[in-house]
């Protein structure tokens, strides 16, 4: 009798990976300009179909690293993270960044209590947002800042809004890592069936269960799902590649072979060299740093003042 994952599907998601991101957010952690080539390029050469390369609204440092990234004509999409602000899709342009990623909150805590606004300017601005960067000719995708923790009706508006707008992905944000599988499922398949264009999970794992509920997002139709290499990130940290990788390749019955697992460890420890963390335990070390955030990057995408 089989015990492991006996389900097999027929095709594998889009595997977006954030560590040059949102994985740069874990405490103490900053990787160098030569670092972040190294990355990117072994994610490309790994097979993950988007790269999220930073912020370019958060200086000059990250801008240079940015544009060396995009210059590298990699196989991989490059994608830019920008809150719903103008200034920061300038950042972007201006860094030859035509992928970007336009990120707002969903949740009442986040629009009210952290950046005392109400609905109706998130909606106004994200409109403005995405047809900026339509003009400039960019790939626009959405993300839900906070969505796990939304009133399910206003961000159902929201993305139907930013689908209307011309947004080609909408990402759903579980945050602060709230989110359970069977929720997740529930939730994530509402969204597949009223949206018209792809559906993309980014997980947390604050209680465990990042790789369980981007898995459920799979199942319940996302196309895409957010990862970071070895799972690192603020707080427990986020969904990890290695994972996703090997979940998929024992329960997809019809893989096409373009993620080569022959580059997972060296991108691994290259990581978690660069990150300062202990290879041979680098998922374990996440939660030494559970209840903190400790990086410029966190303050300038989540604390309010940022925006």
């Amino acid at each position: 009798m089989q015990l492991h994952l006996k389900q097999k599907y027929r095709f594998s998601p889009a595997l977006v990976d954030t560590t040059l991101r949102d994985g740069e957010q874990a405490p103490g952690v900053a990787f160098s300009l030569q670092e972040k080539v190294i990355i990117a390029r072994l994610l490309d050469s790994l097979g993950v179909e988007v790269i999220e390369a930073g912020i370019p609204a958060m200086g000059k440092i990250e801008q240079t690293a940015i544009k060396a990234i995009c210059n590298l004509n990699l196989k991989a999409q490059v994608f830019v993270w920008n809150r719903l602000l103008l200034a920061d899709l300038r950042a972007s342009i201006a860094c030859g960044a035509r992928n970007v990623h336009i990120c707002a909150p969903v949740s009442e805590l986040h629009i009210k209590d952290k950046l005392s606004k109400n609905r109706q300017w998130v909606m106004d601005c994200l409109v403005r947002a995405i047809r900026y960067a339509k003009d400039y000719g960019c790939r626009v995708s959405v993300g839900a800042e906070d969505a796990s923790r939304a009133d399910f009706g206003f961000l159902l508006e929201y993305a139907l809004l930013a689908q209307e707008a011309g947004a080609e992905r909408l990402r759903f944000a579980d945050t602060v890592g709230v989110m359970e599988p069977f929720g997740t499922r529930r939730v994530i398949g509402l969204m597949v069936e009223k949206l018209a264009i792809p559906v993309e999970f980014h997980g947390h794992n604050d209680f465990g269960l990042a790789t369980a509920n981007s898995l459920a997002a799979f199942t319940a139709g996302a196309d895409y799902i957010n990862t970071t290499v070895g799972g690192i990130g603020e707080r427990a940290g986020n969904t990890c590649l290695e994972d996703m990788v090997k979940l998929f390749k024992n329960c997809v019955s019809s893989k096409e072979g373009t993620i080569k697992t022959d580059i997972l460890e060296k991108l691994g420890n290259f990581v978690a060299r660069a990150a300062k963390r202990p290879a041979q335990s680098f998922n374990r070390q996440l939660y030494c740093h559970k209840l903190k955030h400790g990086s410029k990057r966190t303050v300038f995408c989540l604390h309010g003042q940022a925006w």
